[in-house]
């Protein structure tokens, strides 16, 4: 089916223009593992629906690009509006999807599905990071082993023909993203361990199994605790649990500890079900990066090799305060809050893909 001559009997625009329908369904399937991946829903069932009324959408209905437009971004049965990311994403998915065509069609159809998967994850990780903060595992730790498993299989990976030479260059990558990353975690959380949030008066916080839930945003808590040192600490003016009510305490939290301290008073967060807490500002121990985009970066490596590892961690650090310094200029964020870095990381990987290598090759000739 892959045989290059087979394809070759076809026009090559003619895969150009299959690319990018396919994926432009794909990028359909794309919008629900964004919408149920954080939510820890299947992506498989139930089939597509409204989120507002739960109208199971007929497959007339799901079609990439054209119901969107066809539905002027409304539901057909509740009107409720649909989010244009969906269509962005649609978009999005079959531009890239022809772009890797373009890039790799003449040197093998393999190569660049495998281009083309991997940039779907990318897109995954991009529009799921900006909403929620976190990286899914199934992209990260899945695309770890995804990468590794294409580069033995996969003539080309890497640049390369013979196996041996695709999985080594594969595990270095996997081990160059995950421990330059984590190197880079580690010397962040040394510099900037400590991030002071200002709230409003008498702001509410709720401590949830797995992550604090503060007026503006969620913050996971592998986010917050890193290491037994890490301390989460805050002036309460009133502290709510299941039984039992504290007025004007301080209040520190040490999940890795495995510590809750109220005023004088010990407890074991696990024990504690349910906690509301009423404060105006937050000490929260924060690192450079979060754990996702230590996996995230492995699994780039996975793909690309080690090279693209160092590449996308230099050019990300360029577009994150690029992105950092507009948004600040434009006053749509604060100095001292987060900003998502995965998009960074994925949009400098998508730079590699489209060319980027080259810049890297006329920099570090026969490396």
């Amino acid at each position: 089916m892959f045989d290059a001559e087979v394809w070759a009997r076809v026009p090559f625009h003619f895969w150009s223009v299959v690319f990018f329908v396919f994926g432009c369904i794909v990028g359909s399937f794309l919008n629900v593992c964004i919408y149920r991946m954080p939510l820890g829903q299947s992506v498989v069932s139930p089939p597509s629906h409204c989120p507002h009324c739960n109208y199971s959408i007929p497959w007339y209905l799901n079609m990439p690009l054209v119901t969107w437009l066809y539905l002027r971004g409304k539901c057909a049965n509740c009107r409720a509006p649909i989010s244009p990311r969906y269509f962005l994403v649609e978009l999005l998915t079959g531009v890239v999807f022809l772009v890797c065509w373009l890039l790799a069609g003449h040197q093998s159809a393999w190569l660049a599905l495998i281009y083309c998967l991997f940039m779907a994850g990318l897109i995954v990780a991009t529009f799921i990071d900006l909403e929620h903060f976190i990286i899914p595992d199934e992209i990260t730790i899945g695309g770890i082993v995804v990468g590794f498993v294409c580069s033995i299989f996969v003539t080309g990976m890497h640049g390369e023909v013979e196996l041996m030479s695709r999985a080594g260059k594969s595990i270095l990558g996997i081990a160059v993203g995950g421990g330059l990353i984590y190197l880079v975690l580690r010397l962040g959380k040394l510099m900037f361990g400590r991030h002071h949030v200002a709230l409003e008066p008498a702001s509410k916080i709720i401590f949830t199994e797995t992550m604090l839930v503060l007026p503006d945003g969620n913050i996971p808590y592998e986010e917050i605790f890193y290491r037994k040192s890490d301390v989460l600490k805050m002036d309460a003016g009133r502290v709510e649990l299941c039984d039992r009510c504290y007025w004007n305490v301080p209040v520190e939290i040490s999940l890795m500890s495995s510590l809750l301290k109220i005023g004088e008073e010990e407890l074991k967060p696990e024990e504690v079900t349910h906690m509301e807490v009423t404060t105006d500002k937050l000490v929260v121990p924060r690192e450079a990066m979060g754990l996702g985009d230590v996996k995230f970066m492995a699994a780039i490596g996975a793909f690309l090799g080690w090279q693209a590892v160092v590449f996308s961690l230099a050019v990300s650090s360029f577009i994150g305060a690029a992105v950092g310094v507009t948004i600040i200029a434009l006053k749509k964020h604060e100095r001292s809050g987060r900003i998502q870095y995965g998009p960074c990381i994925a949009a400098a990987a998508a730079i590699w893909v489209f060319g980027g290598y080259r810049w890297w090759q006329m920099l570090f000739p026969g490396r």
